[in-house]
């Protein structure tokens, strides 16, 4: 018997690429709701208490209200909005976050989906923290630009009609919602500094994180903290680490292109370091829509539901 999975929220930009990243995946069958059905509270009841998992790509107060319809049922929920993701209630779905995460995702009713930018910092901050490299007390500021289908539906129409600027920063208030995420997950005292914008390309993140040698706890290379990262890594299908100054995904003109991974759910991490100067750049580049979306929740998915972790994700 095929395992039921329903999406809610499958009309939007993350619950699409989940349906078309399950429709290849022969132990699954979808549970569809249409029309006016989508927004029907008995219908959605009923399509959980039928459903061995569901996914919800909905705004954080509908996906609040969408665990209010499950409560009473044994579906395993993945929760792609923010609503979740510091709750001590849910396990993170992250699963390449620790040793012991991926144990965690496989046995809870309850997993948040990373967001975007937290999944390429973490990538990032996670083994250097676990390493003890970097301190607890550290003070981090995190560049980053996304493609602009991570905005929504209003973006991307905004991008594609050609009525909006082409490149943009935001959340200058300094209190963006992925900031808690990215905190907690790193275990950090102070909140990093997030400087987010957005750039003229459908799907695709470049996530950095700058270090002076100071903010480190001991003297090492850029070799020393690209061999923490391959360590880390060492078992993922999805995340490569690549040698301390390898350009070999540069261009001829020495540009990373931010959507250099768009359409897989892959994420890889560059080491750079100018000795002379004692400064590192550490940069994860990643699919905002794969592994920073759908393609997580996907291999959330798999992994709850103690199917091969790779099923229906793209390398």
């Amino acid at each position: 018997m095929s395992i039921q999975v329903f999406i809610d929220g499958q009309a939007g930009t993350t619950g699409l690429q989940v349906a078309e990243k399950l429709a290849s995946h022969s132990d699954v069958s979808l549970i569809s709701l249409t029309g006016d059905l989508r927004k029907d509270p008995d219908a959605r009841r009923d399509a959980y208490h039928r459903a061995d998992a569901a996914i919800l790509c909905l705004p954080d107060d509908a996906a609040r209200d969408a665990v209010a319809l499950a409560s009473d049922s044994d579906v395993v929920l993945i929760d792609a909005s923010t609503a979740h993701r510091t709750d001590p209630n849910w396990v993170y779905g992250m699963a390449e976050l620790s040793r012991n995460q991926r144990q965690a995702i496989a046995t809870s009713q309850f997993i948040s989906n990373p967001g975007c930018y937290p999944t390429g910092f973490l990538a990032i901050a996670a083994p250097l923290r676990t390493s003890g490299i970097l301190d607890e007390g550290a003070q981090l500021t995190v560049p980053a630009v996304s493609g602009y289908t991570g905005g929504g539906k209003g973006l991307i129409e905004a991008f594609d009609a050609n009525t909006g600027p082409r490149h943009f920063t935001y959340a200058h208030g300094l209190s963006h919602k992925h900031l808690a995420e990215m905190q907690k997950g790193a275990n950090l005292a102070h909140t990093p500094l997030f400087m987010p914008s957005v750039g003229d390309f459908a799907q695709g993140m470049l996530v950095h994180v700058p270090l002076f040698a100071s903010q480190l706890q001991k003297k090492v290379s850029d070799k020393d903290i690209a061999d923490i990262f391959q360590a880390h890594y060492q078992d993922s299908q999805l995340i490569t680490a690549y040698d301390a100054g390898d350009m070999s995904c540069y261009s001829d003109s020495g540009f990373l292109a931010a959507d250099g991974l768009a359409g897989t759910d892959k994420l890889e991490i560059f080491t750079s370091y100018n000795p002379a100067i004692q400064q590192y750049w550490l940069t994860a580049r990643l699919d905002n829509l794969g592994k920073g979306a759908s393609g997580a929740a996907v291999q959330n998915l798999n992994i709850a539901l103690g199917l091969d972790e790779m099923t229906g994700l793209a390398r």
